[in-house]
């Protein structure tokens, strides 16, 4: 895009007085910087992620309430990885990870293991036992 085609919509950036950083081509074709307070499509797009990050959010303090899931899904979704992140941080096969998902398999986790999640979700390991949703 040419430097003055970049476009101004009113976005995220333009409430907080914030500019973004965008290349676009000079006069002369050459590539340049220009700044950008915003551009609608990715305005939506970030708006629809966050809507849905905050919907799995939901359903996971949901099943975590009626005792149909442990807190690592919760806090797995609370720091927007999914099953494939989260294993390559604490260091385990995925099937162990989403093992780790059951409410009695949770239960009996030693302290060990239980300090790699809360490593990862950056909590310690008594706020990952005794994690309350209200």
């Amino acid at each position: 895009m040419k430097q003055d085609e970049v476009p101004q919509d009113k976005g995220n950036l333009s409430n907080k007085n914030m500019k973004e950083l965008v290349y676009a081509t000079d006069e002369k074709g050459n590539y340049t910087t220009a700044l950008s307070t915003g551009w609608e499509p990715k305005t939506i797009a970030l708006s629809n992620s966050i809507d849905e990050i905050s919907e799995r959010i939901a359903v996971a303090k949901a099943q975590v309430d009626a005792n149909q899931a442990s807190p690592i899904l919760y806090f797995m979704e609370v720091s927007r990885m999914d099953v494939g992140v989260l294993s390559s941080y604490v260091g385990m096969w995925q099937w162990r990870v989403k093992r780790h998902f059951k409410p009695k398999v949770f239960a009996g986790l030693s302290d060990s293991i239980l300090s790699k999640y809360a490593a990862s979700f950056n909590i310690t390991i008594e706020e990952l036992k005794n994690f309350k949703t209200n």
